[in-house]
């Protein structure tokens, strides 16, 4: 069985050791840096064989967790990361919501936990790909209300303006369309798109809501509606 590669960015010595060691116990192939930057050359020397996950610590020199989270998103905006800290600040956790992440752990944390997060992300990922891959084969693009979304190619047209859509942004229009003018309870949409309907996926939800809210902007006729303690639905009107 070929071996998840692991990028992972953390500078403290003794506690890196520790999780390179615990994850490669898993089956991991780990490639560990020191600091964001080293990471990230790690991560462009590596186009031709992809890492199949980050882990990023968020407090590191030369370049933090969140700075080196962008660089590599503009290199593979697929990749799944998710970010290490010893930091309870709300502002961070947000900021790496922003970013994309999968999921967001707090120092101190025992090294199961990292594993077990690892394999739940990969598992969706892996899921996800097969769904897309699967629609992707009966079509290839179709309207929404004056868009031409096109889920293989991850992009949301109208007129001439082109949006470049994550993997996840793409599930998510994909699932809203599929039930569109219908109730969609939170917790449903959560357990498709995130694989847990748990707080951390909550806020990542919310976060991508505002953007796919931003992206149907230029579209009267498509709203995405919240009510409040029960779901979302995604208006299309004719």
């Amino acid at each position: 069985m070929e071996r998840i590669r692991v990028l992972l960015a953390e500078d403290d010595f003794d506690f890196g050791s520790i999780l390179k060691q615990y994850l490669e116990i898993h089956n991991f192939e780990v490639t560990w840096a020191n600091d964001g930057k080293e990471a990230l050359d790690l991560f462009k020397a590596e186009a031709k064989n992809p890492f199949n996950i980050c882990v990023f610590d968020v407090m590191m020199p030369k370049m933090d967790g969140f700075a080196l989270a962008e660089k590599v998103i503009e290199i593979n905006p697929e990749i799944p990361f998710v970010f290490l800290t010893a930091r309870k600040m709300k502002e961070d956790r947000i900021k790496g919501l922003k970013l994309g992440a999968d999921d967001y752990i707090v120092k101190p944390f025992e090294a199961d936990i990292l594993v077990l997060r690892l394999q739940n992300i990969l598992k969706r990922t892996l899921k996800n790909i097969n769904q897309s891959n699967s629609q992707s084969k009966n079509d290839s693009s179709y309207n929404i209300g004056r868009y031409v979304f096109n889920p293989q190619n991850h992009q949301l047209k109208i007129e001439d303006n082109i949006q470049r859509l994550t993997e996840k942004e793409a599930q998510l229009i994909t699932y809203f369309f599929e039930n569109k003018n219908q109730m969609i309870k939170r917790d449903d949409l959560l357990t498709a798109i995130w694989g847990s309907d748990d707080f951390f996926s909550g806020r990542s939800m919310d976060v991508f809501i505002s953007r796919l809210r931003k992206y149907f902007k230029k579209d009267n006729n498509i709203s995405i509606e919240s009510a409040r303690g029960v779901g979302l639905t995604f208006k299309v009107e004719a």
